[in-house]
């Protein structure tokens, strides 16, 4: 067998995509099963490398990583630093807020303070709802995400945009209401290192693979039931 393919992600709660791994090694979830997948195809193993959102690019470029498998949603911005491989997964935008909060739509953010990824697609959105106030969340820690989703508790900020999967899981959470969604059909890929199509190439082509014999949306459809598989 072919030495491991060396992914980097965050070690964090973030059902169904991925769950904070038990021991430090493995990892259970949608992007694991299909990171799975593909290695299987490549007849590799997997390796997870644990890394804060910030220091994905510089773990590429310095080649401590093979790939970023980590929900990256493909932007013009992010190109301009790295490579992605064909979607593997592709979902709308939603924002969260405290429950009885009475947002409905983007104008009801009016003079709200609304979370989001700093550079990150949701962050994108959420500049659009005129007269929200926009905050940046860094990925200088290994859970922005918990980040948020704490700050949106605490009154710190007054809702959080991302994903739509990601939200999945607190539909009874008891804090938090799921205020709207935006049909944006973000596509989510793995981003490999400039300079690297070997790489580039193998992915793509166990993606394809995956998808055309089935594998991704029986993958999708046991992961994530309640959300239409995109392919």
């Amino acid at each position: 067998m072919a030495a491991p393919l060396r992914l980097a992600c965050i070690d964090a709660e973030a059902p169904p995509l991925f769950s904070k791994s038990p021991d430090g090694v493995t990892r259970d979830g949608y992007e694991p099963d299909v990171a799975a997948l593909c290695a299987a195809v490549l007849d590799r193993s997997v390796e997870w490398v644990f890394t804060p959102w910030a220091d994905f690019v510089p773990a590429l470029r310095s080649r401590e990583v093979d790939a970023v498998w980590c929900g990256q949603g493909i932007t013009e911005s992010r190109r301009r630093q790295v490579d992605f491989t064909r979607p593997y997964a592709v979902f709308n935008e939603s924002v969260l807020v405290r429950r009885g909060t009475p947002v409905a739509s983007p104008a009801d953010l009016r003079g709200l303070r609304v979370a989001a990824i700093e550079g990150s697609t949701n962050m994108a959105l959420a500049e659009t709802f005129e007269g929200a106030v926009a905050v940046p969340f860094g990925g200088a820690t290994d859970d922005v995400f918990g980040d948020m989703l704490d700050a949106l508790r605490t009154g710190e900020v007054d809702a959080v945009v991302d994903d739509d999967v990601v939200f999945v899981p607190l539909g009874d959470d008891p804090a938090f209401d799921l205020a709207f969604t935006v049909p944006t059909g973000n596509r989510w890929g793995v981003a490999v290192a400039k300079g690297r199509p070997d790489v580039l190439a193998d992915l793509d082509g166990a993606l394809t693979t995956i998808i055309e014999n089935g594998a991704l949306e029986k993958a999708w459809r046991t992961r994530m039931p309640a959300l239409p598989y995109p392919f």
